[in-house]
């Protein structure tokens, strides 16, 4: 079997591809990504001895503000030129494969899928949150440039803006782009993209999905790739010189509104009487002092270093919340984007951290977080949790794609 997995987006997104594509290759099939061509992504993929398929700009230059951000009439012409790229590169990296699976940004997915309907091979899509996928259980996230109004509370109505703003933004470059090689144009941009029977990749604890729902969700548990990497002899060194610090990095957000968010962070946690660990990520956070109390790492194996800290403090992407959540780790989200609200509420709801109220924290609101989440109870419970986290997500969606296209 040969297998195409498609995405086009951050870290979060690329990651969990690497983790199926190990398990798939596990099970004898032939597999390539195809994602953007960031120099981490390409060493991930490299470490795990998994071909890059390169498509379009890389997604740190779109985030951090190579790429001014798009008005109202250019979105769409964005979307187009994501929809063309991503096409002329999964296109020749899936001749002679059996499925694509995609996630990542709608146009990007939504040309996996022409791909895969082009050469006439299976198709599956994938989203790492309960969220992106419609249900009357929640309300959909509101796409750019395309409030919900205030007084709109009903999920169902929410999802039927949510249907007309996904055709309004994405629909004229992919329908444009679906005539020039061929195709028909779609109606429903939401439902070809996420198709009827889409797959969930989260924990069920974390994110269960809520049934009854009108999409035949398959919820597979989240995509992990084993990280074997030792931390560095610097590091060991500062976690073995006092009590187990606190973790602060935000991942791939540039936490644009939160200048001085390192200045916070810092302060706030050592306000607790706590050191920290400060992870450069996208938002390229620094150490402000020559204190000996606070240690800065850049890429940095997270599953290793979680469970030696006394908290997290994150963006609350999906893939971070878990690593956190497995580690037995007290988390702080402070949601920027997307599905990073959904990840903080849960954390909350399950008692094993704090959400942060905004995107823009301060040094009193992280230090309320922050005693939140530095209590023995939140501990104790974290600890709890973490034994009920699956790890066999992967094993569990390479199976199950074995088993379709056999």
């Amino acid at each position: 079997m040969r297998v195409l997995l498609s995405t086009y987006g951050s870290r979060g997104d690329v990651q969990p591809m690497a983790g199926l594509a190990v398990q798939l290759r596990a099970l004898g099939a032939e597999v390539r990504v195809c994602a953007p061509p960031d120099e981490e992504f390409a060493k991930l993929l490299a470490g795990v001895g998994v071909e890059l398929v390169p498509a379009a700009e890389p997604i740190r230059t779109v985030v951090t503000g190579g790429t001014a951000p798009p008005s109202a009439e250019g979105l769409p012409q964005r979307a187009a030129a994501l929809v063309a790229a991503q096409y002329e590169a999964v296109v020749a990296a899936a001749e002679g494969c059996d499925a694509v699976v995609a996630t990542g940004l709608v146009p990007a997915v939504a040309a996996a899928r022409s791909v895969a309907e082009k050469l006439g091979i299976h198709f599956v899509y994938v989203s790492y949150f309960p969220t992106m996928l419609p249900s009357p259980h929640h309300a959909p996230h509101p796409l750019p440039l395309w409030p919900f109004p205030p007084d709109m509370t009903d999920n169902r109505a929410l999802w039927e803006l949510n249907a007309q703003a996904f055709n309004a933004l994405y629909g004229p470059g992919i329908n444009a782009h679906r005539m020039s090689i061929g195709l028909p144009p779609v109606d429903d941009i939401r439902d070809y993209v996420f198709t009827d029977r889409p797959w969930l990749a989260a924990d069920p604890v974390l994110g269960p999905w809520q049934e009854p729902a009108d999409l035949d969700v398959v919820q597979t548990g989240a995509w992990i790739l084993p990280d074997e990497r030792p931390l560095s002899a610097e590091l060991e060194a500062f976690l073995d010189a006092g009590e187990p610090p606190v973790y602060v990095g935000f991942g791939s957000m540039p936490m644009r509104e939160s200048t001085d968010v390192a200045q916070v962070a810092i302060e706030a946690v050592r306000a607790q009487g706590r050191r920290a660990v400060v992870a450069q990520g996208w938002a390229e956070l620094g150490l402000i002092d020559n204190q000996d109390d606070c240690f800065a790492v850049g890429e940095v194996n997270q599953q290793a270093l979680f469970g030696r800290v006394a908290a997290v403090v994150h963006h609350g992407g999906a893939g971070t919340t878990t690593t956190a959540a497995r580690a037995g780790a007290p988390q702080v989200v402070v949601p920027q984007i997307v599905d990073q609200p959904y990840w903080g509420g849960r954390v909350a709801e399950l008692g094993i951290g704090a959400a942060h109220n905004g995107p823009t924290p301060t040094f009193e609101s992280l230090s309320a977080a922050l005693r939140t989440a530095l209590t023995p109870e939140t501990r104790a419970r974290a600890t709890a949790v973490a034994g009920t986290i699956r790890t066999d997500g992967a094993t569990v969606a390479a199976q199950l794609l074995l088993d379709a296209v056999s």
